[in-house]
């Protein structure tokens, strides 16, 4: 099973409209990545190939700001149709009657000099719940860089309850997100110890 280091999921950093005190960055999608993956037997780990997003700083020092992440269910790519099809039931994403996997946060918190919690509420098969987004920023200060992050979640909690045939499958599922952009307009970040 090939391993997919990360599937895209955010497209760009904006600020808000009329502002020009804030940084305003834009993901380039063809190194921006981000991607899910699942210990097992035979270890599981895709992506999903339609999604949008965006992340809003509202100050140039990182401490506010607005995440919001959308990704279709259906769209999910594991390199295996067997797989993709069975995460696509209801035992998994049911994306027929659940099309959009969400993550919402309008907190910050910086836990050390170059990195966050992203506290938000996860969704994912219309079952939402609270989660952190935990990442890492190198270069941003700079004007282009690499931010890095894991949201880790217990797929039971959302009622993802099944197996797959054949595969023992872990509880704990991976989401890793690795994100290159650049500043297109606004100061420069203040991201400091």
């Amino acid at each position: 099973m090939r391993y997919l280091a990360g599937l895209p999921i955010l497209a760009a950093l904006l600020a808000p409209l009329g502002s020009a005190q804030v940084p305003v960055f834009k993901f380039d999608k063809t190194k921006s990545e981000i991607g899910f993956n699942v210990k097992a037997s035979v270890p599981i780990a895709g992506k999903f190939d339609k999604w949008d997003a965006t992340m809003t700083f509202t100050s140039p020092d990182v401490k506010t700001g607005v995440l919001d992440i959308k990704a279709q269910a259906a769209s999910v790519d594991t390199g295996s149709g067997m797989k993709d099809g069975k995460l696509k039931s209801k035992d998994f994403f049911d994306a027929e009657n659940n099309p959009l996997i969400t993550f919402h946060a309008d907190k910050i918190v910086q836990t050390g000099p170059n990195t966050f919690d992203i506290p938000g509420t996860f969704t994912i098969r219309g079952v939402s719940k609270p989660q952190t987004l935990s990442m890492t920023v190198s270069g941003i200060g700079t004007g282009e860089g690499d931010i890095k992050g894991i949201l880790a979640f217990d797929r039971k909690d959302y009622g993802m309850n099944s197996g797959i045939p054949f595969i023992k499958i872990a509880d704990r599922v991976e989401v890793e997100v690795n994100l290159h952009g650049k500043r297109v307009s606004g100061p420069p970040m203040n991201v400091k110890p």
